[in-house]
């Protein structure tokens, strides 16, 4: 299984958080970080943006979400801390200039957010490359999910699907995690989960389920300042649910009916009383 350890913007725009977080995933034994990247300008409006907002950053909007956006120079940090690690990294981008800012980096991934999958436009830049793309499927229907289907095959870009809920952080009885086979029998791929539920027992069951990816924000404190903390997972707890992830999928096995050579002395043993088997011996 492929586990994606969602940065996003917990590291408030301060690349040794960021460095930090990205050791953690690495040492946890996560395949990849991944990250946000936007243009405000694009992505929000003139009139948001000059509005009000307390932050560590200013007062306004504009100067938190400023705050919060590393430059090329911190991605090229990213870049090479990652490359150390030997550990993969991207970005999920909100608009197309965002898209081809991180093409310089030439990364393996790409990813679609929920909020993103309605905006085709963008999901048609992010396929014409071709690169596996993790394609969220919060706050979407069918039909959305159907389109942006047809965009990824239509440009035969490799691309898995990923049950998502987008409540942050998401309740337990809202997980429906069945979703994830109605997934697979509709569309005829892979389909992972990424989690935004506080704890790990709904990515253990979504493992269980025969995810082909699982994603989960991390971060190095809850009670840091972010609106995606309290849907994150600390240190601690995101090495526990990678060394989860890891036991559930070596214990699922094959699925066939035999019995191990470790079992044959055992029956031997136990069944010895038994007629049957002891005129076997």
């Amino acid at each position: 299984m492929f586990i994606i350890a969602e940065i996003g913007i917990n590291h408030n725009g301060d690349i040794s958080i960021a460095k930090e977080l990205i050791k953690v995933a690495s040492q946890a034994g996560a395949n990849a970080v991944k990250f946000q990247k936007r243009t405000l300008d694009a992505v929000y409006t003139q009139n948001y943006l000059d509005s009000a907002r307390e932050s560590p950053w200013g007062k306004t909007q504009r100067e938190q979400k400023e705050g919060l956006e590393f430059s090329k120079v911190d991605y090229e940090q990213i870049d090479i801390f990652c490359r150390e690690l030997g550990i993969d990294w991207f970005a999920s981008a909100w608009d197309i200039d965002s898209q081809k800012f991180m093409r310089q980096f030439d990364l393996k991934y790409n990813k679609v957010a929920s909020a993103m999958i309605v905006y085709h436009d963008l999901l048609r830049e992010i396929a014409s490359e071709g690169r596996h793309t993790f394609i969220s499927t919060g706050m979407s229907g069918e039909d959305e999910i159907d389109q942006a289907v047809t965009i990824f095959r239509e440009a035969h870009c490799p691309f898995e699907l990923m049950h998502c809920v987008s409540t942050y952080p998401m309740t337990d009885e809202d997980a429906n995690l069945r979703r994830i086979q109605t997934l697979r029998d509709r569309y005829q791929c892979d389909v992972g989960y990424s989690g935004h539920e506080v704890g790990l027992t709904i990515s253990f069951a979504a493992a269980a389920l025969g995810i082909s990816s699982l994603e989960r924000h991390i971060t190095l404190d809850r009670a840091m300042y972010g609106s995606d903390q309290a849907a994150s997972i600390e240190p601690d707890g995101f090495r526990k649910l990678v060394r989860g992830v890891r036991t559930i999928i070596n214990a699922m096995g094959d699925g066939q009916v035999r019995i191990l050579e470790q079992e044959i002395p055992i029956a031997q043993k136990l069944r010895s009383h038994i007629p049957w088997q002891a005129s076997q011996r």
